[in-house]
């Protein structure tokens, strides 16, 4: 069976709660990735999460690690969780890049996923950093270096512009609306295959043997509300998306 390894997607809160003269804290672990982990399977894609907080020491730093997998997808998990590991941050030692073996593994024929968020692309207040990172360059878009974000809460209509394209074939439908997105612009040699508003919501591009995709909204709330994740075409577009970048492979 094909692997299909996601990277984020996941979050700490701590809040503090003031009730006169005393407070007190909590914390809190949530996930936005259920329902796209859930959709995935019920097109037979099984995918293994490393939460964002295990990222910086657990996401596989070299190309011989990542080969375990055929899809990597990237999703709300900034440039600095990948090449800031304990080894560099706490003692000041050299380990690989993680960011420049995706680039290698990519081109060896790997499929690369990059979903929106406020920490994928450049996110908010440009603190995602992925513009001068080295995927920039296998992605199908170009990024902004500010913050890219485009809030859409009266929400925002989606569209395919590539009806030919196999994941198109998947689109069932007219999809909900969508409450966000990052802003990015195709490159010359990706394929735009749908559209939020006038901006790309879903481009992909072959990359020397491999392939990269990006879907500029989130996989989960709050930019993409739960009517579009209980949409009936969101489990086919899930499955065809992870199947063009390589997850129907059997070997």
């Amino acid at each position: 069976m094909a692997r299909v390894l996601l990277a984020g997607e996941s979050w700490i809160s701590q809040s503090t709660h003031y009730k006169g003269f005393d407070s007190f804290s909590s914390t809190t672990f949530e996930t936005g990735a259920d329902a796209f982990i859930a959709a995935a399977a019920s097109q037979d894609i099984e995918i293994e999460q490393i939460y964002a907080h295990d990222v910086p020491n657990s996401f596989p730093r070299t190309v011989e690690a990542l080969s375990a997998y055929d899809v990597v997808i990237l999703s709300d998990i900034g440039y600095n969780s990948f090449v800031l590991p304990n080894e560099v941050w706490l003692r000041g030692r050299r380990t690989d890049n993680p960011l420049e073996s995706l680039v290698s593994w990519t081109r060896a024929g790997g499929g690369l996923m990059m979903a929106g968020g406020y920490l994928s692309f450049q996110g908010f207040q440009a603190r995602a950093n992925f513009a001068r990172s080295p995927i920039a360059q296998v992605l199908p878009v170009d990024l902004l270096t500010s913050d890219d974000r485009v809030e859409k809460p009266e929400g925002a209509d989606c569209s395919v512009v590539s009806g030919e394209h196999e994941i198109a074939q998947a689109w069932k439908g007219e999809a909900p609306q969508l409450l966000g997105y990052n802003y990015v612009t195709a490159k010359p040699d990706a394929q735009v295959v749908a559209t939020v508003g006038d901006d790309v919501l879903l481009a992909t591009r072959q990359v020397g043997e491999g392939r990269s995709l990006v879907w500029t909204s989130d996989i989960g709330p709050h930019w993409c509300p739960v009517e579009f994740l209980e949409w009936d075409g969101f489990a086919p577009l899930v499955g065809g998306m992870l199947r063009w970048l390589g997850a129907g492979r059997t070997s």
